[in-house]
């Protein structure tokens, strides 16, 4: 780990030639989005939180795991600085971000190079006739009008596995920039913290983040509030 300054950081994201964001909870917090682990998070003070997000909930209790899911819902939030800069930065420069939030405000920011590595709460569909719905339409109840399918929102939850799609998606966005940015996250669930391994030999890592996290190669490391960093661009 290599302490690095607001202003150097500064400097290395706005050089890079191609910049690959990897983008966890703590960038959405400034938008009023809870983080999942933090005593503030939405999963504080609730037993088995990775049930509730698991497919044998939504099997065998899906009252249950609707009455969660709908805790995560925040159509109301919009994009902070953070998104906000990402979003310009890509107008300058190379950018792709990959994220674990599933809020969809880097596209609400207007990021067009952006891969949901866990999905996204705004995009529904039913599990009977794998029809696609409005997650307005989610918000209401999560029968489906037309065929009375469960319907669901199309994240990742613990059980599930990864298309190829998205994996895809992700390690070539990893594998081609030449910086590497890691804002917001603990980076300690897996595949995502695995993506680091598909970096270039000579791409650096930059953090900024509250709290230091664990690599397998060197790192700049801003302890910042991300959006404090961000303003600066």
């Amino acid at each position: 780990m290599i302490p690095c300054d607001r202003l150097e950081a500064r400097e290395k994201i706005q050089q890079a030639a191609s910049v690959t964001f990897l983008t966890g909870a703590g960038v959405s917090t400034p938008s009023g989005i809870p983080d999942y682990r933090s005593l503030q998070g939405v999963y504080q003070g609730i037993e088995a939180p990775e049930y509730l997000l698991s497919t044998v909930c939504l099997d065998r209790e899906p009252q249950k795991f609707y009455d969660f899911v709908m805790q995560l819902y925040h159509p109301e939030a919009q994009p902070n600085v953070i998104h906000q800069k990402m979003a310009q930065l890509s107008q300058e420069t190379t950018v792709h971000i990959v994220t674990q939030n599933i809020d969809g405000l880097h596209e609400k920011a207007g990021s067009s190079h952006c891969t949901n590595f866990h999905g996204t709460l705004y995009q529904c569909s039913c599990r009977r006739c794998g029809q696609e719905v409005a997650w307005s339409e989610y918000l209401q109840s999560d029968r489906h009008q037309d065929c009375d399918g469960q319907l669901r929102p199309d994240i990742v939850l613990y059980g599930e596995g990864f298309t190829d799609t998205v994996l895809t998606q992700a390690i070539n966005a990893v594998s081609q920039a030449d910086l590497l940015v890691i804002a917001g996250t603990s980076f300690q669930v897996h595949p995502f913290c695995d993506l680091i391994h598909y970096k270039k030999e000579t791409a650096e890592i930059l953090v900024i983040n509250q709290t230091m996290i664990h690599l397998p190669c060197p790192y700049y490391f801003v302890q910042e509030d991300a959006s404090r960093v961000f303003k600066e661009l």
